[in-house]
């Protein structure tokens, strides 16, 4: 009999129940706040096979993609195939420890307590201090939304949270988001706002705290993440010269600067009303506030030096510097490293493949949370390359050995990598090794001149360096000096909440960074050509 299937778990189809009505006894947490009527467009979920076995989309699902349908109004009209789902708001396994990779603390939050009352630096009165000032630290990801919060008087985490980004019904990169805000405007606005909602009253009910308590925030992410969670128009982002409207504020001359202010009440935010949201510094065009935290977070232009920074995301950004210039580019890698356009590919939450080995002609996996395996995460991913060319199972331009169509990796649960995985995963990679390329020749250094390497991100702590850069997603560099950071952008944003004077320096320092447009060099598709094959990079 054909069921509804969830990653491991299956139950039979009944014609006439809901996918909601089945989320229960699958003990799938659907989000929802309007008693199933499709009025608050929270239970979004992707079908990922067998949507012809459900009834047609209902008017409350006209704003979605015909991959996603909401749960509540999915009705089974027949039951001949399974139908198999997800939801958008998988909790994720925590990148980055509340104790790990910290940037120094550095005590010198905005918000103070002065005769009993909560005042911020700006003089707004918050009201008396009933209970310890918190502060939220936000990391909002095309792919990842990432919360932590933090105790103002002594810096220490109070709570962290990694949640899939919602928007995802809205397309997988930046740019199908900024056309679907063209098209259907303001609906991703409020599934973003409505999931860190979602999170900070389960982190306060946890905490036992008032949200009244909750009394700055600072948000990091890519300008178009940042700038939908600000309500701000995104739509230029998306056309030449690919600048926020806060950039091209700044560059007119109409602002001081790229970081923003609001009050949580104008965005919606239930936290303390008045409570100012920050939003980080973007550095230029496509290259955000999250990569101008992951500088904060490693120290990198206080140390001095040379270095490379590589953020691997959906919008890869590289940062790279010989101790006196500092350039910066964005590679649209695309989400296949974080699960998108991969068949079997996932995030990295329970039950995802996270590496992946060969013995005596067998694939040996690991996977996350110890769960019965339900797909591959990126880092299984770039083991998987490594292992079958190595193997020579795949050549260099990513063809299969014997002319396959596909490799299995798990007979039960059947997961698999077909040769369009293997295309995706290509071009992915060859957009993030191309950034390296062109900011490392423009600098005049070679992968084993360079002080420090930093490598953060979605995969990058559970990332086998050497698989990374025999595949070529990694410069050669030293592996001495290679250091996973992690999701350093939450480390970042966790530091300019609780420094005055590390938002004043990244400000200065985002001023003096150099953007590269990668495409406008000579031999970009050259090189991009060259970063399709599964080879090292070379600079």
């Amino acid at each position: 009999m054909p069921d509804f299937v969830h990653g491991s778990e299956r139950r039979p189809l009944v014609p006439g129940q809901t996918i909601f009505d089945v989320a229960g006894e699958l003990s799938v947490v659907v989000p929802a706040s309007c008693n199933k009527t499709g009025r608050c467009h929270e239970c979004v979920v992707e079908i990922r096979s067998g949507g012809s076995q459900l009834a047609p989309r209902t008017e409350e699902e006209s704003f979605l993609g015909p991959t996603f349908r909401l749960a509540c109004q999915a009705r089974v009209a027949a039951a001949e195939e399974d139908v198999e789902f997800s939801v958008l708001r998988r909790r994720l396994r925590i990148l980055l420890a509340p104790d790990e990779q910290r940037a120094d603390l550095d005590l010198d939050p905005a918000v103070r307590e002065v005769n009993g009352h909560l005042v911020a630096d700006d003089g707004t009165d918050l009201g008396v201090a009933g209970g310890a000032p918190v502060g939220v630290a936000v990391d909002i990801g095309t792919t990842t939304v990432v919360l932590e919060l933090v105790d103002l008087r002594t810096g220490a985490v109070l709570a962290i949270a990694s949640i899939e980004n919602p928007q995802r019904f809205g397309g997988s990169d930046v740019m199908t988001r900024i056309t679907y805000e063209a098209e259907v405007p303001g609906e991703l606005r409020l599934s973003l706002r409505r999931a860190l909602n979602h999170e900070l009253k389960r982190l306060c009910a946890d905490l036992g705290l008032d949200r009244k308590q909750l009394v700055e925030m600072v948000i990091v992410g890519n300008p178009t993440m940042r700038d939908l969670a600000l309500n701000l128009d995104i739509l230029p982002i998306g056309r030449l010269p690919y600048r926020s409207v806060t950039e091209t504020a700044w560059r007119d001359g109409t602002a001081p600067s790229t970081m923003v202010s609001r009050r949580a009440h104008e965005l919606g935010l239930l936290i303390h009303p008045q409570a100012r949201v920050v939003a980080g510094p973007l550095i230029a065009c496509h290259v955000g506030a999250d990569a101008a935290a992951d500088l904060v977070a490693v120290d990198a232009i206080e140390r001095g030096g040379s270095f490379l920074l590589v953020d691997i995301g959906t919008n890869t950004e590289i940062v790279a510097s010989d101790g006196h210039r500092i350039l910066a580019a964005s590679s649209p890698a695309g989400p296949a490293f974080e699960g998108g356009g991969v068949r079997y590919g996932m995030p990295g939450a329970d039950g995802a493949i996270e590496k992946v080995g060969l013995r005596d002609g067998r694939f040996q996996i690991e996977v996350i949370g110890d769960a019965p395996p339900e797909g591959i995460c990126g880092s299984g991913l770039v083991d998987l390359l490594a292992v079958l060319r190595r193997s020579g199972r795949m050549t260099d331009r990513g063809a299969f050995a014997d002319r396959a169509d596909e490799f299995r990796i798990v007979d039960q649960p059947r997961i698999t990598l077909s040769r369009a995985d293997v295309g995706h995963l290509s071009i992915a990679k060859a957009a993030t090794a191309v950034g390296q390329r062109v900011l490392l020749r423009r600098l005049g250094l070679r992968p084993e001149d360079l002080d420090r390497v930093y490598l953060a991100g979605g995969f990058a702590n559970a990332l086998d360096i050497r698989t990374a850069v025999e595949i070529g997603l990694l410069v050669d560099a030293r592996p001495e000096r290679m250091t996973r950071v992690g999701n350093a952008s939450i480390a970042g944003a966790r530091a300019l909440l609780l420094s005055r004077r590390r938002r004043a320096e990244l400000d200065d320092i985002v001023r003096r960074i150099e953007h590269v447009e990668l495409e406008s060099e000579p031999d970009f598709f050259d090189m991009f050509t060259d970063g399709c094959l599964f080879d090292p990079i070379a600079v």
